[in-house]
Order: C-alpha cells, then sequence, then structure tokens
C-alpha cells in the first residue's frame, strides 16, 4: 500500500497558493475507462496506480451491500426499477452497460484490502450499520485494517448513523454547497476531510477549510486545467474518472 495516503491524513496542509502534490483517487473505480462501479473498473485504476479508490453503495433488498451509484436501474443497464427493492440474485444477473455484473462490496473489498484505500460512499439510506458491521468482520478476521478504508456521504445522517455504530473508520463529509458549511457537522463526526465539488472550491474556502483542521478531496476533476487548478490551490485529494491524468508522464 502506499505510504503517501497516511502520511497526509497526518500532515497538515501548510498552503493553498503553493503546488502540492495530491493524491490520486479514482472515481467509481477507473469510470474514464472501464463500465463504472465494476469489478473491472477497480482493477483498472489499480493498474494505474491510485493511491484510493472511490465507490458507491446501495442495501439490497435481500440484506447485501451492493456496489452502484444510482438509485434506479435505467440509466446504466438495461434493466428497471430501484436496485434497493431486488435481491442480490437478481442483481448480479444484471449488467452495467451491457458489458460487467454488479459486484457485492466484499468483492471490492476482498481486492482493495492490503493494495489501496477503498473510499466507500453511502449512497442509499440504511448503509451505514451494515457497512459499519461488514467492516468489522474484516477487521477481525485480520484481512482489512481500518486505515485501508474511510466512509463518505452526502446524507449526513447515514455519517451520523455509521460514526454512532463505529469510530474506528475515518469518515468524510461530502458536500455540494460551500464547503465551509459543511464543517460543522465534520468537526461534530471528528471527520478527516470535506469532499467538495471542485467548482465551489476558491483560495479563500481552501484556507478556512485547512484551518479547521481538515483535508479538501474534491470531486470530480477529469480535464487537465482544472486539475492543475485544484493542485495550486493546495487540495489534499484529486477524486478523478481519469487517474492517468493527474501525473502525466
Amino acid at each position: 500500500m502506499k505510504n503517501t495516503f497516511f502520511l497526509l491524513m497526518i500532515l497538515a496542509t501548510t498552503s493553498c497558493t503553493t503546488t502540492t502534490k495530491p493524491l490520486v483517487i479514482g472515481h467509481r473505480g477507473a469510470r474514464g475507462h472501464v463500465a463504472e462501479n465494476t469489478v473491472a473498473s477497480v482493477k483498472k485504476a489499480l493498474e494505474l496506480g491510485v493511491d484510493g479508490i472511490e465507490i458507491d453503495v446501495f442495501l439490497c433488498a435481500s440484506g447485501e451491500l451492493v456496489v452502484f451509484h444510482d438509485k434506479t436501474l435505467e440509466k446504466l443497464t438495461d434493466a428497471t426499477g430501484y436496485i434497493e427493492e431486488l435481491s442480490l440474485d437478481s442483481i448480479q444477473k444484471i449488467t452495467v452497460l451491457g458489458r460487467e455484473p454488479i459486484p457485492a462490496l466484499n468483492e471490492v473489498l476482498e481486492l482493495t484490502a492490503g493494495t489501496t484505500v477503498l473510499n466507500i460512499e453511502l449512497k442509499g439510506t440504511r448503509t451505514a450499520a451494515p457497512t459499519a458491521a461488514l467492516l468489522d468482520t474484516y477487521f477481525k478476521a485480520g484481512t482489512l485494517k481500518p486505515e485501508e478504508v474511510f466512509i463518505s456521504s452526502f446524507d449526513w445522517n447515514e455519517l451520523e448513523l455509521f460514526y454512532a455504530a463505529t469510530q474506528e473508520v475515518a469518515i468524510a463529509v461530502l458536500t455540494e454547497d460551500d464547503p465551509v458549511d459543511a464543517i460543522p457537522i465534520a468537526q461534530k463526526l471528528n471527520a478527516f476531510a470535506i469532499n467538495p465539488n471542485f467548482r465551489s472550491l476558491n483560495e479563500k474556502n481552501v484556507r478556512k477549510i485547512h484551518a479547521a483542521g481538515l483535508k479538501i478531496y474534491p470531486w470530480t476533476i477529469n480535464e487537465p486545467a482544472d486539475i492543475e487548478e485544484m493542485k495550486r490551490l493546495g487540495v489534499d485529494a484529486i477524486i478523478t474518472d481519469f487517474p492517468e491524468r493527474v501525473y502525466p508522464e
């Protein structure tokens, strides 16, 4: 595993106006290359040497956590309906973009454990408790360490439920609005980072977030000019569909 992730989680950011070397986090695996949130996409991100991988999870009707982004199936698959209303057996017969099966969370954990850091976004409701319970089984088995995973969500209620269930795992607060407004909830949950829409960032709010002792992991930054601007602002990580663009050879 790349030690830079753990080092930068501990070190304070000292400047938001000089070029830094942010971590690279593959968005939904390597979404720009392979069908998102699939085992193949995660493998591609690993091949590209990412520091971390972001995925999304829902709780399906039979009680398992599945890796998928949308509440409904129509946009990414040939199926219809709500993913939370289907059993795992039914979900595993559906393919993303007609190519790759929808994985359960445990399949992705087995790929990333000991290899890279996994950012699990709690996309659906009622995901906090089962995610905490599943991670705990891996921790007790010794196949995963708490520092190899962190949790994020736009649903701050789910983040509060996760924090109530376990404080072993780091939390990042997702937001689409002014990221400064997320500082109070981040402090309440002892979060290590705020994950904002990159377009909401500027020198002033970057400085405020860092002054509050929080990292900044913005999403989803794909264009080279935007990537360079985020480096200039001093963000701590770049979540991207194209990990190879962050540090092109």
